[in-house]
């Protein structure tokens, strides 16, 4: 359904690629898993960023699936986060 409990917040990007889609492959196990939910899930116990800053790595199935699925460290968003880094504005400190 289409109500606020479903809903995704996420950047247009990221978006796009989930689609409808809750679950996805892991790449490590091969298995199918959730997608990591925001509203339910610590982010800190799922992903990390990488040591420059500029990847976002998943720490278990669940996160190497949404960071997989969702292509959050495609070229073009991380060369975004270098600028970012460069900038000082990133990564996030929480």
């Amino acid at each position: 359904e289409t109500v606020e409990g479903n809903l995704w917040l996420a950047c247009r990007w990221c978006n796009e690629h989930k689609h409808d889609r809750t679950h996805f492959k892991d790449p490590v196990s091969g298995r199918r898993v959730r997608f990591f939910n925001p509203r339910q899930q610590v982010w800190s116990r799922h992903f990390r960023w990488s040591g420059e800053g500029t990847q976002i790595i998943g720490l278990t199935a669940c996160g190497r699936a949404t960071v997989e699925a969702l292509k959050m460290n495609n070229s073009d968003i991380v060369i975004a986060r270098t600028r970012w880094v460069q900038a000082g504005w990133h990564p996030p400190k929480d």
